[in-house]
């Protein structure tokens, strides 16, 4: 526990005016971001007796060592900045609100010759139109068929959409009449376009012309006796009356709102939103968040603010936001949201009328979250208590272990060698900071020599990184061979993670932290990055490592430890045979019993690192199987392999190519034709792949790597 005044800056050194400020732990993690009005008169609150100081706050000035600030120009670009700040470094004492579930919208792709309506998830997209979110994907599919009877846009995928058009035939939505199949030309481009651009408004509240259109042509059909036309329209306009049904008018002035409403008690708050359009209810959803910091209400609603149009513009962000309580000061937030959409935004508590009705019942929304949540929460933090409680009684440790991390080995009978890293904090998966390693000191199968080199490559980063933010005392620096033991050059880019990559389970997208996505490739990267404070490097130890395996692989993991000086970390391994939980130098495991909750949180641990490693090691097979003859040519990039194929249509017709035809394609020298000559007319073609399940042949002829494998699946049995 730190002093805060060790740390406190001297008189007169922080700035009287507007700014940022950050809070940093002994591992130089940024844990608290806060914006000011006047820098100086914010960060004295923070120095004065610990007694004075909230519960929250002076955990989170004890926790910190230093502080920094950044002095901008107005409280809007403080806020902006703050904004900026708390996505990048993700600090645990800041109110971070997290969706309960991944809120699904009604979305039109007007950013493609035809445009489709879908339904989708995670981050928004430009030139895509977005409606909800929704509270389920069957309330928007539901949705769209009633209004496709009207509005025939498409809603095929793009491989349904161009296998339709090569062979002539649209999908069964094209012979029932809801779809306009522009796949063969029933319609062109630009009245698809303006097709999907009706369906746009009529989903954003501009309903009554097209009723008005409908009911006049109904009107017409009958008068000339077109009675099955008339039939139609008449059912056309029940269609779109049951669609707007689903959304019942709640302010007759068809105003464009969000409702947002705060139910809260000392440790947590729950936040509703109601989107209105049109005087309509088009979407809900609602955030649950842990009070880390002493924060009022109208705090709260500016923080749902940035969290809500942080990444929104023009129409995304509404003319009017109601709130319970406003912002202090509520100029900035309010000049931030207008510029967001370009024009004025009203942010202001509802008084009376229909609006008020509205926000009381959004209200009750919000504190029915709030029980449920706490309901749900209450039995999860104390299984969570107790597992951890248990696992430190039978490893005989200091503490619980609150950050458990896990390696497991993946192969494929000693092909495709990886290693994954999963992170527990607090008995929960935190994948932001999940990791791959790919085996680079030997090739073969050696499980326990893996074990060590991961290990070793690990926590030499984490040990580099102490000794860059000057963590170590004097005397103390990292020798070579902690660097490097046995000798060994220290491999390249231990599974750095990619900027943009976020951390999800299965390939599902996940809302804050940017680690590795399941199955993405891995590429290596510069060992650290100047840019501290991000929670996604290998700068912070945990409390237990746990392996996937017996005896060997724990000795294994404790030899790297000892050989990098490292002895405040606890080991175990967890066999499978017979869930035994094994320690360092002893002979006889420790056996926790069947209904532990210990076990069970190890067990998971444990099955999650092993999922991790196995579908890694299967994407980079998968890879490798993919992998066709131009793969081989230096110096020809992606975007050149793609213009070849693109340009002969398949690797077989591009075999038989001359140079001088090669050459004709955009980007492509002689030399790199000669190049491409060579390596196509050295490499062998494979046999021609079969469908197992039709018996067709395939052929490269539609540019499919001609290289092919063994039966891949019939192998998957012998992975581990």
């Amino acid at each position: 526990m730190a002093d805060p005044s060790s740390y406190r800056p001297r008189p007169g050194e922080i700035p009287d005016s507007p700014g940022v400020y950050r809070f940093r732990d002994e591992h130089r993690r940024v844990i608290y971001v806060g914006k000011a009005k006047s820098l100086r008169q914010r960060l004295a609150n923070y120095f004065q007796d610990l007694a004075h100081l909230h519960p929250r706050t002076r955990t989170m000035v004890t926790t910190a060592a230093s502080v920094e600030w950044t002095v901008v120009s107005t409280e809007v670009e403080a806020l902006q900045l703050e904004y900026s700040w708390i996505k990048e470094y993700d600090p645990r004492f800041n109110v971070k609100y997290r969706d309960d579930k991944s809120y699904p919208y009604l979305a039109v792709t007007m950013n493609e010759e035809f445009p489709r309506v879908q339904v989708m998830r995670g981050q928004k997209k430009k030139g895509v139109r977005y409606f909800g979110p929704y509270g389920h994907a069957w309330a928007i599919r539901d949705t769209v068929d009633l209004l496709l009877r009207v509005f025939p846009v498409r809603t095929c995928s793009a491989g349904v959409f161009k296998n339709a058009a090569r062979t002539g035939r649209p999908c069964l939505l094209g012979y029932i009449g809801k779809c306009s199949a522009p796949c063969v030309g029933r319609i062109t481009p630009d009245d698809h376009w303006d097709l999907a651009d009706e369906f746009c408004d009529f989903m954003a509240g501009r309903t009554g012309t097209y009723l008005r259109r409908l009911e006049r042509q109904m009107a017409e059909a009958a008068e000339d006796m077109e009675y099955e036309r008339a039939a139609r329209l008449r059912d056309d306009i029940g269609a779109l009356k049951k669609a707007m049904e689903k959304s019942a008018v709640v302010l007759a002035d068809a105003t464009d709102a969000d409702l947002i409403a705060v139910a809260e008690d000392e440790l947590e708050a729950a936040v509703q939103i109601f989107h209105v359009r049109g005087g309509r209810v088009r979407g809900q959803r609602g955030w649950v968040t842990d009070k880390v910091e002493e924060i009022t209400t109208g705090a709260l609603v500016e923080h749902a603010l940035q969290q809500l149009y942080g990444e929104e513009r023009g129409d995304a962000v509404p003319k009017e936001v109601l709130v319970p309580a406003l912002p202090d000061p509520v100029e900035p937030v309010q000049q931030w949201l207008a510029e967001r959409r370009g024009s004025g935004v009203s942010l202001r508590i509802p008084q009376r009328g229909d609006k008020k009705a509205l926000m009381e019942t959004v209200q009750r929304n919000a504190q029915q979250a709030l029980v449920l949540h706490k309901t749900k929460r209450a039995s999860d933090l104390t299984t969570r208590s107790r597992a951890l409680e248990e696992i430190a009684e039978a490893l005989d440790l200091d503490s619980a272990p609150l950050r458990i991390e896990c390696y497991d080995i993946s192969h494929l009978q000693g092909d495709d060698v990886v290693a994954s890293m999963v992170v527990f904090e607090d008995g929960l998966a935190r994948k932001s900071e999940y990791r791959r390693f790919q085996i680079k000191g030997f090739e073969g199968q050696d499980d326990v020599r893996s074990m060590h080199e991961v290990i070793t490559r690990r926590f030499r980063r984490y040990l580099a990184e102490k000794e860059k933010t000057g963590e170590w005392a004097d005397g103390e620096a990292l020798t070579d061979d902690a660097r490097h033991p046995n000798g060994d050059a220290a491999p390249d880019g231990d599974a750095a993670a990619p900027d943009d990559a976020a951390a999800s389970d299965d390939g599902a997208a996940r809302t804050g932290g940017r680690g590795l996505t399941d199955g993405q490739e891995l590429t290596d990267g510069p060992a650290l990055k100047d840019d501290d404070g991000r929670p996604k490097r290998f700068a912070y130890p945990p409390q237990l490592v746990v392996v996937d395996g017996g005896q060997p692989q724990v000795a294994a993991a404790q030899r790297a430890l000892d050989e990098l000086g490292i002895d405040d970390i606890a080991v175990c391994g967890l066999a499978k045979r017979l869930e035994e939980v094994w320690l360092p130098r002893e002979d006889d495991p420790v056996v926790l019993p069947r209904t532990s909750e210990g076990l069970y949180l190890l067990q998971r641990v444990r099955d999650e690192a092993h999922r991790f490693a196995i579908t890694y090691q299967r994407a980079k097979r998968a890879k490798r199987f993919r992998a066709g003859p131009l793969d081989d040519v230096p110096g020809l990039g992606e975007t050149r392999k793609q213009a070849l194929i693109k340009h002969f249509g398949s690797v077989k017709k591009l075999r038989s190519a001359t140079i001088d035809q090669i050459c004709e394609v955009p980007g492509i020298g002689r030399k790199t034709a000669e190049t491409v000559a060579v390596a196509l007319a050295r490499a062998t073609p494979a046999a021609p792949a079969v469908n197992t399940a039709t018996g067709e042949i395939m052929d490269d002829d539609d540019g499919a790597p001609e290289t092919t494998a063994d039966a891949p699946d019939e192998r998957r049995g012998q992975e581990r």
